[in-house]
């Protein structure tokens, strides 16, 4: 029998290693990430894992991808506009490969949709759930906020985590404004994003939306959700969130 070895990360879902594998707790949504996935590999991004099925305990199987992942705090190798060229271009294929299924899978999903409905959203898509491997991105996991939602939407968290656009006392962020806006710019101008007036809103409406669902998941006795904000997520989204509205003018002018 193959030795079971838990990963590091997993802030809402254990996770563990069984050789070449990886098992995570499964939920309702599962089967609807699995479906998703296996139209992702089909479509030639090997960067998503594979999905395998459950095992006797009930966890999903997936298949392992090595490197290293982004965990906070994010390595300097990984501050890179290497990274942030290929994390902008992977993040466009996911999308792009979505596009035509979109519309047609709104169910089964374990967050809301978000309209207008033009891909299916990775949901979570920042450097601790990315893999890397000696400083590039080879590797995209954890699909479980997965669901159906516009392009912004994803955008707007990816551009917060890789930027990324967080106030100095974040202990994750690095760089001063300007540098965040230069890296803002690169990730936009690799995903080719052409329309941009209304992604620093979006961007604001995604921090709004993750301080309300700590808070409201925490109201409703979700103990997972009260521990991150005991270890304070929910003051630095706040924190951050003011930080973008008081520079709010110089991100709009690095859009261009």
């Amino acid at each position: 029998m193959e030795t079971e070895e838990v990963l590091a990360g997993g802030n809402m879902t254990a996770v563990a290693r069984v050789g070449a594998t990886v098992r995570r707790t499964a939920g309702a949504w599962t089967p609807q990430v699995h479906r998703l996935l296996a139209h992702l590999r089909a479509a030639g991004i090997h960067e998503a894992p594979a999905p395998l099925g459950f095992d006797a305990q009930g966890r999903e199987i997936l298949t392992f991808i090595p490197g290293l992942v982004g965990n906070d705090p994010i390595p300097a190798l990984l501050r890179t506009d290497e990274v942030v060229v290929s994390a902008a271009r992977l993040l466009r294929r996911v999308h792009d490969a979505t596009a035509d299924v979109a519309a047609s899978w709104l169910d089964g999903w374990q967050a809301p949709i978000r309209e207008p409905v033009e891909v299916i959203c990775h949901g979570d898509f920042a450097p601790y759930n990315c893999v890397f491997d000696e400083g590039k991105l080879v590797g995209i996991i954890d699909f479980d906020h997965a669901h159906p939602g516009s392009r912004l939407w994803d955008l707007a968290y990816a551009l917060y985590r890789f930027a990324p656009i967080t106030d100095p006392s974040n202990p994750d962020g690095y760089g001063a404004t300007a540098e965040q806006c230069r890296r803002m710019r690169l990730f936009c101008d690799e995903y080719g994003l052409q329309e941009r007036a209304q992604l620093l809103q979006v961007v604001k409406a995604r921090l709004a939306y993750m301080a309300d669902y700590l808070r409201e998941g925490a109201a409703q006795g979700d103990s997972r959700l009260q521990a991150n904000i005991d270890a304070g997520h929910l003051a630095i989204y706040t924190t951050d969130y003011a930080y973008l509205a008081a520079h709010e003018e110089q991100f709009g002018a690095a859009l261009g």
